[in-house]
């Protein structure tokens, strides 16, 4: 189960939402009886899981109730644990045997979120659907419930939306008509969940754009007019907190060490905005300075700032390099993205470099791969990326639902052309789990193959056998 967060970047939706989780009342600590139903069951395991901060509870906990629900990967489940430290339940308002809702607040912050499960029956609950969504106070009372009217408003803002900015405008039309089409057929009638109407239009969207970043968001209270001159510039207590946020996740980056070899390891699950974690970035980088090969793990990583992108990848050049090129359908506007100038600490253009993809790897972080692999500077190895080439603003379509809509695309200097729809094909295929032994088995091989020094030559053969082994 996932809160439906946004960090602040550059968008309408970043700040719409960065308004709606901050400045709340802070709430009294109150004892709420969790119902005796299969849904309460679930909900009391939940929260007993999710506020031990256990990594084995909280994967225990998922194995046995949501074993056939698409949540985050765990790794982002244990950040999102870190940045909210926990819930207390503040209320139950929905109860039914199979369908609970219900009321939490962040121990780390005075968010509150509007939850719900649905279970199935039996001795042994499952959850079949799960939602937590923040609200803010005074937006109205949070529920999950639309009706016929909030259906009508959310597809013509939907529709609006995209003919202004998709970055297909073909694409945009066709999206359009097949809505309307639907509409015309009663097909919304039945759906009063907001949440499964979001789903539902996403689901229906991305089946004519096939672009996985355009998504349909539900919140359960008021969302807040763009006032006419556009969103309102953060507040320096906003800042402060998203900044607060990010150190609390060590803005993304998981884990840094010398593997066997001499071999450089950067796990990071996330290209946070430079400006907030450029030196929390180059710590890291500056770490594996001296490793005779790198790998980056990128695995459980879903994109982020494409001046992180940058930032991180100015390490590997020596010289400028274009690395990527974002057009604006709107303004017919191209921006070019280059390495920088100057970096804190020592570049390693000729360090043999590895990177580690999964079906997960997305976004940003398919750019900076797709850009190492168009400039033969890296080595992919694991799966297909997910295929989203596009950048994407939230706009608010109506009152209770935003939505990303993809305004640019990449275009990359080398290929001219990106990976949208198709991901990034690795150069070495394995599964996502085998990624780190192959890359490791791969980059000690080639240092063998180079080695002259007798000694060096033995320590190698012993960093081969113990890569091969996986006793990283």
């Amino acid at each position: 189960m996932s809160l439906s967060r946004t960090v602040l970047h550059r968008s309408a939706i970043l700040v719409l939402a960065l308004l709606m989780f901050l400045s709340m009342a802070p709430a009294r600590s109150q004892q709420v009886a969790i119902p005796d139903t299969p849904a309460g069951h679930v909900l009391a395991a939940w929260l007993e899981a999710f506020n031990s901060a256990d990594r084995a509870r909280i994967a225990a906990y998922r194995e046995t109730y949501e074993p056939t629900t698409t949540g985050q990967p765990l790794d982002a489940l244990m950040s999102f644990r870190t940045q909210t430290g926990g819930f207390d339940l503040l209320s139950i308002e929905k109860n039914e045997p199979l369908h609970i809702e219900f009321i939490v607040k962040e121990r780390g912050s005075d968010t509150r979120a509007l939850g719900k499960f649905e279970v199935t029956a039996g001795e042994h609950p499952q959850a079949t659907s799960t939602g937590l969504r923040a609200f803010t106070p005074g937006s109205g009372s949070p529920s999950y419930s639309i009706d016929a009217a909030a259906r009508d408003q959310a597809i013509a803002g939907a529709i609006g939306k995209l003919n202004e900015y998709y970055v297909f405008p073909e694409a945009a039309k066709k999206m359009e008509q097949d809505l309307r089409r639907r509409q015309k057929r009663g097909e919304y009638d039945a759906v009063t969940d907001g949440d499964k109407f979001a789903t539902l239009m996403t689901t229906q969207l991305q089946e004519v754009s096939h672009d996985k970043h355009l998504r349909v968001n539900f919140m359960p209270g008021r969302i807040p007019d763009v006032p006419a001159g556009g969103p309102p510039q953060p507040s320096a207590q906003q800042l402060a907190d998203q900044r607060r946020n990010m150190e609390r996740n060590n803005c993304g980056f998981r884990k840094v060490e010398l593997l066997e070899g001499n071999v450089g390891y950067v796990k990071f699950n996330m290209f946070a905005p430079a400006d907030l974690c450029s030196g929390t970035a180059a710590a890291a980088m500056n770490f594996v300075a001296n490793a005779d090969a790198i790998i980056l793990d990128l695995r459980d990583n879903g994109g982020g700032s494409p001046d992180m992108v940058a930032f991180i990848a100015s390490y590997l050049f020596d010289k400028p390099t274009h690395l990527n090129s974002l057009w604006n359908r709107k303004t017919d506007v191209t921006q070019q993205w280059w390495t920088l100038p100057v970096v804190s600490g020592k570049r390693m253009p000729a360090t043999p470099v590895f990177v580690l993809t999964s079906s997960r790897t997305f976004s940003g972080v398919e750019e900076f791969t797709y850009d190492l692999k168009n400039q033969k500077r890296a080595v992919i190895v694991g799966e297909v990326t997910g295929g989203g080439a596009h950048l994407v603003r939230g706009e608010r379509i109506s009152d209770h639902f935003m939505m990303g809509v993809p305004f640019a695309r990449a275009i990359n200097p080398v290929s001219k052309t990106n990976w949208e729809g198709v991901g990034v094909t690795p150069d070495v295929k394995v599964e996502a789990a085998e990624a780190l032994k192959t890359a490791h088995v791969a980059a000690v091989t080639a240092l063998l193959d180079k080695a002259t020094d007798p000694d060096r030559k033995a320590s190698l053969n012993r960093a081969l056998d113990a890569a091969k082994s996986g006793a990283n």
